[in-house]
């Protein structure tokens, strides 16, 4: 070790060891620090290096481990810019293939809670995916699904959550275009059975809203979003809800009444106001 850590043991040593020009002493010493954890220190030493270094055999080891240093103090931002830089110069260096794996995690950490800005996330998704095509067979390939999975979950969200801003103000015509418009961009979107629920939801609160001279053309269009909602989610949680709606549209638009078919929906709202369907209504 050539007596590298005694040499540093107080911070003027350091200092003194980071101005050097002494590359065998500098580049031990920065390995050291770095299998010691302490990352910081070496990304400085391994920076001051790649001066030193640069043009010889060992530019590409020292470029690497600086990314890399940076990359476990956690510094994701210098770590990418590291690793870009790294894979420019450095393509066909046997540590590549790892470089651009560690960038696109640099750039997946960068990224934002889904109420902020998503530029990074489509960043991050690109450089994702541009990996998994050129090394199908990495071993890196369930993290990069998952960090996939995780950033297109937080576009849906994000989605979402914008349009059911809307539904929340009671703007139910822009709640309604703004839902729709989330399906025509993305039709796969996660939340798709509760975006065509408040779909259904925000055509029947506008119709019953409205004038009483335009509330069957609005009911019809709430008639269309319940039928589709239905034939897509027979199933869903939300049935019961939509059904009252439903007959209450059918019963504005003429097309039926009944003492019976109003004690279902008593006893259908009891459960709705104890909490077993959707408090949204």
């Amino acid at each position: 070790m050539l007596g590298a850590l005694s040499l540093f043991s107080c911070k003027s040593q350091y200092e003194m060891l980071l101005n050097s020009n002494d590359v065998d002493t500098k580049y031990e010493a920065a390995f050291e620090y770095y299998n010691d954890g302490k990352y910081s220190k070496a990304a400085a030493l391994f920076e001051s290096l790649s001066v030193l270094t640069s043009g010889t055999e060992r530019d590409d080891t020292v470029q690497y481990y600086w990314g890399l240093s940076n990359y476990r103090f956690r510094d994701y931002y210098t770590a990418e810019t590291n690793f870009d830089h790294f894979l420019e110069y450095f393509p066909r260096s046997p540590f590549a293939p790892e470089a651009r794996f560690l960038r696109l995690d640099c750039l997946y950490r960068s990224t934002l809670r889904y109420e902020l800005d998503q530029t990074p996330t489509y960043k991050a998704m690109n450089a994702i995916s541009e990996y998994m095509k050129e090394y199908p067979a990495s071993v890196h390939m369930e993290a990069c699904r998952l960090m996939m999975d995780d950033l297109e979950a937080r576009l849906d969200t994000k989605a979402f959550e914008a349009a059911r801003l809307y539904y929340k103000m009671e703007d139910y015509i822009a709640s309604r275009v703004a839902f729709r418009n989330v399906l025509k961009d993305d039709s796969e979107n996660m939340y798709r059975e509760d975006i065509l629920y408040y779909i259904a939801m925000s055509s029947y609160k506008y119709a019953q809203l409205s004038v009483q001279k335009k509330q069957k053309e609005r009911y019809m269009t709430f008639v269309d979003d319940y039928l589709n909602f239905k034939s897509e989610y027979p199933e869903s949680g939300y049935i019961r809800e939509l059904d009252i709606l439903y007959r209450r549209a059918q019963r504005a638009l003429g097309r039926y009444a009944g003492e019976e078919i109003e004690e279902i929906d008593r006893k259908m709202e009891k459960d709705i106001r104890k909490g077993k369907f959707s408090d949204d209504m």
